[in-house]
């Protein structure tokens, strides 16, 4: 009671102006730390709001992607299927004539093509103002590990397309589908390949020459690789074109 009364009579002795004043600095304190919480939970949320709109992606631009993704796509069949048959192209090639220094008359040039093509085994089914050679190119083991490798390479990236689009499908009786399973198609893309044999080529060849015998024109039709091949061996010129030597030949 002794307590009691001592703290009423301490709190009547204080002034009221005093009291009010306290009271009124407790008050803008408390008000100071609401004003900072509500400052910090703006800033959280606005920061929350920042990451999320950064980990967020255009769903335009995605699609517009995908869309693309999905028409090169078939290029991969393109390939397979081109792999099977020659990519035939005609062209013609100009040599120095038997007027030229150093040069071949149209006998000596014919001897040289068709000793090369001898040596690459064609042989001549046709002659006559276009000479006509065919032979067999056999299959390649390299090429078909290539397809192989190409075709597993587009089926990895369609299967993480799939997994990416398709994350919630699920099918029934096999569940959430694991996609990467297509990789295991690309191996028929060798045996497509190896089961297609050896492929039959026709070049065709017919020579001519200028009116002063300075050049020698040989238009060949035939496997745009065989006509790369031929034309180095041969050191022949394509017509209209101006060879440039390479560094290491300039240098030696």
């Amino acid at each position: 009671m002794t307590n009691e009364h001592d703290y009423n009579t301490a709190l009547n002795a204080i002034p009221l102006d005093e009291i009010q004043t306290f009271s009124s600095i407790m008050l803008s304190g408390v008000d100071s730390v609401t004003i900072h919480l509500n400052s910090a939970s703006t800033f959280v949320s606005e920061t929350t709001e920042s990451i999320n709109a950064s980990a967020s992606y255009s769903k335009v631009s995605y699609y517009t992607t995908l869309g693309l993704y999905i028409l090169s796509f078939p290029g991969i069949w393109s390939q397979i299927k081109r792999s099977t048959s020659a990519k035939v192209k005609r062209k013609t090639y100009v040599s120095d004539g038997e007027a030229a220094e150093n040069g071949k008359d149209l006998r000596q040039q014919a001897g040289e093509i068709m000793a090369y093509m001898k040596a690459n085994n064609y042989d001549v089914v046709e002659a006559g103002e276009v000479i006509t050679f065919r032979g067999i190119v056999q299959k390649s083991t390299s090429q078909a590990f290539f397809l192989t490798f190409c075709t597993l390479l587009g089926m990895a990236s369609l299967a993480l397309v799939l997994q990416i689009q398709f994350q919630s499908l699920v099918l029934p009786g096999i569940g959430n589908p694991n996609w990467f399973y297509l990789c295991f198609l690309s191996p028929y893309a060798g045996i497509y390949y190896w089961r297609a044999g050896d492929r039959v080529d026709d070049v065709k060849v017919k020579l001519a020459s200028s009116d002063d015998d300075l050049e020698n024109e040989i238009t060949i039709e035939g496997n745009d690789d065989e006509l790369e091949r031929m034309w180095r061996t041969l050191d022949l010129r394509e017509k209209g074109m101006i060879k440039v030597d390479g560094l290491i030949e300039t240098a030696a």
